[in-house]
């Protein structure tokens, strides 16, 4: 009986004992390990250790050989033919220099020590995440004080709880900056998470699922059946703790001003996507900034009290563009302007904490958003875990100006909108509305946590839920010293803008470079929907030629941009653009042939302003659409 050992085998499937003796041969113990798994004897790999090492071999060696004792346990891994899902155990690997370190046992973090480890590991394809998140991994993120003349009382080199490094999740510390920080950084809470002596063994970042499990044979599929296996867990929302950006800032004024020109000319609403970068973000210990360098408005019906979305063909081509210019779509921007007094140039303050920050009907629109770009992440199972997409309102502020208010919808409200269980409310744009499940959609019970008036915590249905419970806010600013991805100083028209009689042609292309007084080549075409156009028109796209120029603007190299103005592609545009004329500039500058600008001769062709066909001089009314020349 002494001989006698039981021996704990852990699977993704769960764990199980399985005894033994101290003479009996690894091979006969594997033997049972597969019958007790249900698996061949190809089908699966055991090792001595959580990370996958130590592979205990089918031999003869008997199991008091191989140092297993009574109680130890063993880790079961299925081979890839074995396992349809793809699935196996949570591990932990060394690190390497693309893996997430972590907090030692001593609760000091260092990004260089060879012998960190990462907490989990999955199965699910190498995930390559953002450089500006593979950048925080690797800093070492603590909040450095000084020696305090008072408190502290040794020596130089010394150290006492008065001025060792804090770490960047610390609560106090977050309260205790001006303006307080009520969320702290994604890379601060997986710290938070990965620290202590367990190095996060067992975290994880789960996304939540409100859907029915499929594959479940147990009974019949619903709403003929259902079980605790398959049935989505209850959600309670609770307020975030931590966000994943941090700050979004606009480059220059220039951008937001022309953003809102348009509100200002027509006093219908507006929206755009933002397109940027993420930076570090000072401020805050491992922070995230969105940085903001250029909007695209694509195609869209607004109204003065509404806004409509239609298919954008050159969405794409506008990502693309974007990607070599070393830019990505960071988050999206509408307007809720109304003008209260015209004179004086004021706006009503109408989003605050007495009606709403951000209505039920943007929050589902920010959800899906922020599904649409969701954020790499090596921790999650699936690869993904939450979203850096930011959303900006432009709306009235308590000084009557127009105000920048940034946000971002909770991870809860994401998994909401992804799985159709939340709606809005007819006539109460703060309140949301989790569905009820019908014959078509199983959908969970959602609750959330409120004071009655005796100042009790009380749960409720969420039917209806207060927005407040799915939005966190984030600090929108802008620079002291403006920063210019795209250095242009003239306006070429912006895209989908034709109620304004802003059209994008060749006419206008003319009209941009006549205008322009630099002798850089690179100023003048350092415009970025100048760039879309020459890669989106219908005329001559220039979406396969034009690569060296977009290098050239995104590292500002003017001889990248001589290089590329010698080519047989500007010279065809140059003679585009002398073929339909120019309006005469108000000083001698740059024409559009590269040299002194002349005024636009009277007999020049003409491009429609509203079906862009080129006309012949001479004439007042277009001969395709028969609309007048102006």
């Amino acid at each position: 009986m002494a001989d006698i050992i039981v021996i704990r085998v852990q699977s993704p499937d769960g764990m199980k004992k399985i005894a033994s003796t101290k003479r009996e041969t690894a091979a006969a113990f594997l033997k049972k390990v597969g019958k007790e798994f249900g698996f061949n004897s190809n089908g699966f790999t055991v090792y001595l250790n959580r990370n996958k090492t130590e592979e205990i071999l089918s031999q003869n060696k008997a199991m008091s050989l191989l140092k297993i004792k009574h109680g130890d346990m063993l880790y079961l891994v299925p081979s890839a033919s074995s396992s349809s899902s793809g699935e196996v155990m949570d591990t932990a690997t060394p690190q390497s220099s693309s893996s997430l370190p972590s907090v030692s046992s001593s609760s000091s973090f260092s990004s260089s020590s060879s012998s960190s480890m990462i907490p989990r590991s999955f199965s699910a394809p190498q995930v390559q995440e953002d450089e500006i998140d593979q950048y925080l991994t690797k800093q070492d993120g603590k909040i450095y004080r000084n020696k305090d003349p008072q408190l502290c009382h040794h020596g130089s080199l010394g150290k006492c709880v008065h001025c060792v490094p804090l770490e960047p999740f610390d609560e106090d510390y977050l309260n205790h900056l001006d303006p307080p920080v009520k969320h702290m950084s994604f890379h601060a809470y997986l710290r938070k998470l990965t620290g202590g002596a367990d190095k996060g063994k067992f975290a994880a970042l789960e996304n939540i699922s409100c859907k029915i499990k499929s594959g479940c044979e147990g009974h019949l599929p619903w709403p003929e059946g259902i079980c605790t296996k398959c049935q989505p867990s209850a959600l309670t929302l609770n307020r975030q703790k931590y966000r994943h950006v941090d700050n979004i800032m606009f480059e220059n004024h220039t951008i937001a001003d022309r953003f809102l020109d348009f509100w200002r000319k027509t006093g219908s609403q507006r929206m755009g996507y933002l397109y940027g970068r993420y930076t570090e973000h000072k401020d805050i210990p491992l922070g995230i900034r969105a940085e903001v360098a250029a909007i695209y408005e694509p195609p869209q019906n607004a109204t003065q009290n509404s806004l409509e979305l239609v298919e954008d063909p050159k969405a794409a081509a506008v990502d693309e563009i974007a990607a070599k210019l070393g830019l990505c779509k960071v988050g999206w921007i509408f307007t809720d302007l109304l003008s209260e007094d015209t004179r004086i140039g004021t706006v009503r303050f109408v989003r605050n904490h007495e009606s709403h920050y951000l209505s039920a009907e943007e929050c589902i629109t920010a959800g899906h958003f922020q599904n649409l770009h969701s954020n790499s992440c090596r921790l999650s199972r699936d690869g993904h875990f939450g979203s850096k997409f930011v959303t900006v309102v432009a709306t009235g502020g308590p000084d009557n100006q127009v105000h920048f208010e940034g946000y971002q919808v909770s991870n809860q409200c994401m998994a909401l909108v992804k799985d159709e269980c939340l709606l809005p409310c007819k006539d109460a744009p703060e309140l949301g509305f989790a569905k009820e499940s019908c014959s078509e959609q199983y959908v969970p019970d959602v609750f959330y946590k409120d004071k009655d008036k005796f100042g009790n915590d009380v749960t409720f249905l969420a039917r209806p839920l207060p927005v407040e419970y799915l939005i966190i806010d984030i600090t929108t600013t802008f620079p002291k010293d403006p920063q210019y991805t795209f250095c242009s100083t003239q306006r070429f028209p912006i895209e989908n803008r034709d109620i304004l009689r802003e059209t994008q042609d060749f006419h206008s292309l003319a009209t941009y470079l006549s205008q322009c007084t630099s002798t850089a080549f690179l100023d003048i075409v350092s415009d970025f929907h100048l760039l879309l156009f020459l890669v989106t028109n219908e005329v001559m796209p220039l979406r396969d030629s034009i690569g060296l120029l977009l290098d050239a603007v995104r590292t500002s190299n003017e001889d990248l941009a001589q290089t590329w103005k010698k080519s047989e592609q500007w010279a065809t545009i140059e003679q585009l653009c002398s073929t339909v004329g120019g309006q005469p500039p108000s000083s001698q500058g740059y024409g559009a042939m590269g040299g002194p600008s002349v005024p636009a001769s009277s007999s020049a062709m003409w491009s429609c302003l509203h079906c862009t066909f080129m006309n012949q001089p001479g004439t007042e009314l277009c001969e395709m659409c028969s609309l007048p020349h102006s």
